[in-house]
């Protein structure tokens, strides 16, 4: 699948649930209404839907939320995934927020992945607290110590919040290097609305990043993950750190992903609504209708997102959590 400006669609961010056991201020108001349980993809279709966009050429799928691990059968997914792999599929990874990883990373591991991104934004059990608005530092530590012993590579994903993380930054980066994980920062998106005001809290990461160097040595790695995250060396701590801005510095020209939501909605950028259905598709058995849907979206896939965090509104009303992020 190659879009109308030339980039060829690769990778899958392929959500299973709009739900979450927390609700990080950023990403979720406190009372969300969900998707009802009859429109999501069910686990057999969402691995049918996996088959399909190998066959279109997509090597990396990524399972998102919501929350992923909080979805009945999500390891059997996996499992179905990762017969895949090495016939078309180079990988199956997720994004967790690390919750239930104590019970479910044997599992995972043993069902495909080899590694994770797991979403923490603090250590601090308060800060936490206050940013999640659930008090659960105990268990995601607990989930990620299980994820290390059950052998996969964790990179550690903190979204930079100004006012609320940012002094915590180097003591986190310091943290990952100790436990051998990357960390990757992100800037706060302007996607649905929630109770806190987003322009309070963003922090441009290039401001980070000159801060970072006041006391370690940055260099520029070729290293890629398939996403937007762009890698520094760290000398003295011999870890990586990526960058991932959307506001500070777009990096849509090398776009090569396309979003699907638990219910089968594909957007083709997470900043626009273009889409198309292929939940009844896929539930009529119409497999070629499904594929001919597949490509008008990314035909019609946007150059750019337009996100902008002084906007009076949100740049799509719906949140993170529904597009899979």
């Amino acid at each position: 699948m190659v879009d109308g400006h030339g980039r060829r669609i690769s990778y899958v961010r392929l959500s299973v649930t709009d739900r979450c056991d927390l609700r990080c201020r950023y990403c979720m108001a406190e009372r969300m209404t969900f998707a009802p349980r009859p429109d999501l993809l069910t686990i057999d279709e969402l691995a049918k839907l996996g088959d399909l966009l190998v066959e279109r050429g997509v090597t990396r799928i990524r399972l998102t939320g919501g929350e992923p691990l909080v979805r009945p059968g999500i390891v059997d997914l996996v499992r179905a995934l990762g017969r895949r792999i090495g016939a078309g599929l180079e990988e199956v990874t997720l994004t967790t927020n690390g919750t239930q990883l104590a019970s479910l990373a044997g599992p995972l591991r043993d069902a495909g992945v080899r590694r994770i991104n797991v979403s923490l934004d603090t250590l601090d059990p308060d800060r936490f607290r206050h940013i999640a608005r659930r008090d659960a530092l105990g268990p995601v530590l607990e989930g990620i110590a299980a994820a290390r012993r059950a052998g996969l590579a964790i990179k550690i994903n903190m979204v930079a919040l100004r006012g609320l993380n940012e002094a915590e930054i180097p003591a986190m980066l310091r943290w990952c290097a100790g436990e051998g994980h990357d960390l990757t920062l992100i800037e706060t998106m302007p996607l649905g609305t929630v109770a806190d005001d987003r322009t309070d809290h963003y922090l441009p990461l290039d401001q980070v990043r000159r801060r970072l160097e006041r006391d370690f040595t940055l260099s520029p790695s070729l290293h890629r993950t398939g996403g937007p995250a762009r890698y520094y060396q760290v000398a003295e701590l011999g870890c990586r750190i990526g960058f991932i801005t959307p506001l500070s510095a777009n990096f849509c020209d090398s776009c090569n992903r396309i979003r699907i939501a638990a219910t089968g909605t594909v957007y083709g950028c997470l900043g626009h609504d273009q889409k198309v259905e292929l939940r009844d598709l896929l539930r009529g058995g119409d497999e070629e209708a499904a594929k001919a849907a597949l490509d008008r979206l990314v035909a019609g896939k946007p150059r750019a997102h337009d996100f902008r965090i002084d906007a009076p509104a949100p740049a799509v009303s719906r949140h993170m959590s529904v597009t899979g992020g």
